[in-house]
């Protein structure tokens, strides 16, 4: 994955995995499932963090690995970290 600055684990996903720290306002190249692409971070992503590829309203799934990993609990911009401050998981929920 030479040149990458982040991961696309499967076509339909709409995140990308950090694969390095990457710095708020930093051009973000993305390859993997689907191609590759480039994207613009608005916020500072950890190295195994998500990042957004898509702008999502409140309450859009987010998918990762083709499935969905949860639901964003506030709108989420494109290129913005995506993380537990803005997605509730949906797997792996005990029934209440």
């Amino acid at each position: 994955m030479t040149g990458a600055d982040a991961l696309r684990l499967h076509a339909d996903d709409t995140v990308v995995v950090a694969l390095r720290d990457i710095a708020a306002n930093e051009r973000v190249i993305w390859r993997g499932a689907g191609g590759e692409g480039a994207t613009t971070a608005r916020d500072a992503v950890p190295l195994g963090h998500k990042l957004s590829l898509a702008t999502l309203p409140a309450g859009a799934e987010v998918r990762k690995y083709g499935a969905a990993i949860g639901r964003s609990t506030l709108a989420i911009a494109a290129g913005e970290h995506v993380h537990v401050h803005n997605i509730a998981s949906i797997r792996a929920r005990r029934a209440s």
